[in-house]
């Protein structure tokens, strides 16, 4: 019930919902006053959430800070959250906009930092098909010549409490002790690092995928951007998610 309520609400979380809204309020009412009122309202609230100036700032302060990995040690596990692959409609799988994170698992075991690399990674869609990330991705880690021995696969979450639960079953049933290595998107780190922390999962973040900017701040950053206003979509549903997680 939690899995299907949070997928339904998530689009109330939207700051172009909020502006479209109060745009269609707006429209309706006939006090003039209050229109005029909720017309700058909502233009306010659009150059806000579409500026990346804004984005960035609270980007940075919401980012885990990355750490410095020790050269001579080397980590028994990286466990790589899933989302970072996707299926068309004719059933094909490919890699979106979040594919950092498989770089990232392949760049850490090649390097030999890692031992063992575990993809944690179900079907996270409100209507469940047949595809299974993490059973995709071990396909893909093969290519790279990664050996099957190196790879573990837990392919039944659907979220990031299921991953951690998930993966330490897969951990413990392997023998796979720590240090682990946990590598995801650089927005979602603090939720994740919390939540597998609270499972008995000790865990050193490793951020990848930065939607961010990471140079210093340009006069560009003062005019609107669409990314900026979808990647506002990302950090409010991990903010949300992020109370919501550390309150239970």
């Amino acid at each position: 019930m939690y899995f299907i309520l949070s997928k339904v609400l998530l689009f109330l979380l939207y700051p172009a919902l909020w502006v479209f809204v109060l745009l269609v309020i707006a429209l309706i009412i006939k006090n003039n006053k209050r229109k005029q009122r909720l017309l700058i309202v909502a233009a306010v609230l659009l150059y806000v959430f579409s500026v990346p100036l804004f984005l960035n700032l609270f980007g940075h302060a919401w980012s885990v800070k990355t750490c410095v990995l020790n050269k001579n040690q080397i980590y028994s596990c990286a466990i790589i959250l899933g989302g970072f692959s996707s299926v068309d409609k004719y059933g094909n799988s490919f890699f979106n906009e979040a594919s950092d994170r498989f770089i990232e698992a392949v760049k850490l075991y090649n390097t030999g930092i890692v031992k063992q690399v575990l993809v944690s990674g179900g079907n996270g869609s409100l209507i469940q098909g047949y595809f299974k990330e993490a059973t995709w991705v071990k396909t893909q880690l093969l290519i790279f010549k990664l050996p099957d021995t190196s790879i573990l696969i837990e392919n039944q979450s659907r979220n990031t409490i299921e991953n951690a639960v998930f993966s330490k079953l897969l951990l413990q049933k392997s023998g796979v002790k720590p240090p682990y290595l946990l590598v995801t998107s650089d927005f979602h780190m603090r939720r994740a690092q919390i939540i597998f922390e609270k499972k008995g999962i000790p865990v050193i973040p490793y951020p990848c995928d930065f939607k961010i900017s990471q140079n210093h701040f340009t006069w560009s950053d003062l005019v609107p951007d669409g990314d900026a206003l979808g990647n506002w979509n990302i950090y409010l549903k991990e903010i949300v998610g992020y109370v919501v997680d550390k309150w239970k």
